[in-house]
């Protein structure tokens, strides 16, 4: 089974520090669980809810990657669910150097495959398809996880299944709350139809 992930609230608990970037780039006060259920949406309609430029985008990268190499950890149990399939793909917004590095930090690295950093490959930032179909193509891609309605709307347009990680808010195949559910709760469908 080959599986293409979200990193950012789906691989590794980041959202801290994406909270945290985005209150520091926007130089006001700000309520961090605002500021969170505006950036689990997505980034760029928090950018335009707050009334900051796109053109500030890199610094709110930099940001965030200095925060998340304090604060960011990798989910409960995320080991055992990457070590049960054959492939691990990650297509992310984040940078990959940054993606790397926690990684590395936690011995992870070893479970993936490739690592697509949609911008610095030149994709288009999902919703857009086209950083999946590139990994559908490499890969047979059986399963997309991610946290947010923007990572499973591209599978759906290219007819893979999907499954929610700690979002029942989204439509999707499957969900599942905890990395310890994830072999019952996802998996377990998948080899039920073999």
């Amino acid at each position: 089974m080959n599986i293409l992930w979200d990193f950012d609230g789906t691989l590794f608990d980041s959202y801290p520090a994406l909270v945290e970037g985005f209150i520091q780039l926007s130089k006001q006060n700000l309520d961090p669980s605002e500021v969170l259920t505006w950036l689990k949406k997505d980034s760029k309609t928090a950018f335009k809810h707050y009334g900051i430029s796109e053109d500030r985008r890199e610094e709110y990268r930099e940001l965030y990657n200095h925060y998340a190499k304090i604060s960011s950890t990798p989910f409960p149990f995320l080991e055992e669910a990457l070590s049960s399939v054959d492939h691990n793909i990650i297509v992310t917004h984040r940078e990959k150097a940054s993606t790397l590095l926690l990684l590395e930090k936690f011995d992870l690295k070893k479970y993936f495959t490739e690592i697509v950093s949609v911008e610095e490959e030149g994709f288009k930032r999902k919703p857009d398809s086209s950083s999946y179909e590139y990994v559908r193509n490499r890969f047979n891609i059986d399963l997309v996880v991610g946290d947010r309605e923007l990572d499973l709307i591209p599978a759906r347009k290219l007819d893979i299944k999907t499954a929610a990680f700690e979002n029942r808010n989204i439509q999707a195949d499957y969900y599942f709350d905890r990395y310890s559910d994830f072999q019952t709760a996802v998996l377990g469908h998948f080899s039920a139809k073999k």
